[in-house]
């Protein structure tokens, strides 16, 4: 993950100084739910490689239902050099990469959201210099792809991730489990925090995503009841430190998981959250293409 953050530094100063995809060599970006972010950052960054994007619809294709993914692996793999997809379940996108030999990027996932936390984790060093030692607060969803993969991604940066959740919304305990583990060896700590008071008190960084995620708006009213003491205002972040920044991955809805104020404050950093949504997965194709050789 180290070097992937450098070489996402490396990236965006120079932005069109890695062309590992000159040819153009063509990466398959696949949707099976819909995306702003993740479709505009793809396919700009893999034309910035010197690639070319290709968008693929799953509603549009064989992978809805007709096909294996393993014989959509091996398919794509006589033909693209890379494949980034956006999908439902973890297991799909590990059957995709055991089932072929080019590189496969999860681009979203309902149980994880690396490319994410790659762009977090830059945003956040940008702003504060080195990870280790941080304290981060994640508040609202604790079951959610992005309460998952921070714990994970801040244990393994040797980070202090707090998960403030409702009791009936809290991680998975194998990922809490997992991600303890990975802190023991890297000097941080992981653990879940039900008062979003406490859980904030100190913090350097502040997190938070939408209640309501892609799948479960059925759920709406209870989860803006439940998360109600969640939201991110100006009294919760006085909690945290007086240099504290506000992070949050878009889209937001701004009166529920987080107030205007915040949102659009000094302390917020998510359009630079955002941009570097492009240079980290930049940096994660050229790393995965040098590894393939």
């Amino acid at each position: 993950m180290d070097r992937v953050l450098a070489l996402a530094a490396e990236v965006k100063a120079n932005r069109f100084g890695h062309r590992p995809l000159e040819g153009p060599q063509t990466v398959a970006v696949i949707f099976d739910k819909s995306s702003t972010r993740t479709r505009v950052s793809f396919a700009v960054g893999i034309a910035d490689l010197g690639g070319q994007p290709l968008i693929i619809q799953t509603g549009d294709s064989q992978l809805a239902g007709k096909e294996s993914v393993a014989d959509s692996a091996r398919v794509f793999e006589r033909q693209v050099a890379a494949i980034v997809w956006r999908t439902f379940a973890q297991s799909g996108l590990e059957e995709m990469a055991a089932g072929t030999t080019v590189p496969v990027v999860n681009a979203l996932s309902d149980e994880f959201h690396p490319c994410q936390l790659l762009a977090d984790l830059q945003t956040i060093k940008e702003h504060k210099g080195a990870l280790a030692g941080l304290t981060v607060v994640f508040l609202g969803d604790g079951r959610s792809n992005m309460a998952h993969s921070y714990l994970l991604a801040c244990a393994t940066a040797g980070m202090h991730v707090r998960i403030s959740a409702p009791a009936h919304y809290q991680p998975d305990p194998a990922v809490v489990t997992r991600a303890q583990a990975i802190a023991a060896k890297t000097g941080g700590s992981a653990s879940v925090v039900i008062d979003p008071r406490e859980a904030t008190t100190g913090a350097d960084v502040v997190v938070t995503d939408t209640w309501v995620s892609m799948g479960v708006e059925s759920e709406k009213a209870e989860r803006v009841a439940a998360f109600a003491s969640y939201s991110v205002d100006a009294d919760l972040m006085s909690l945290a430190k007086p240099d504290a920044v506000f992070m949050h991955c878009l889209p937001a809805y701004r009166g529920y998981e987080v107030s205007a104020d915040v949102l659009d404050g000094p302390q917020s950093i998510i359009w630079d959250e955002a941009e570097n949504r492009l240079h980290a997965q930049k940096a994660l194709l050229i790393w995965l293409l040098r590894q393939k050789g």
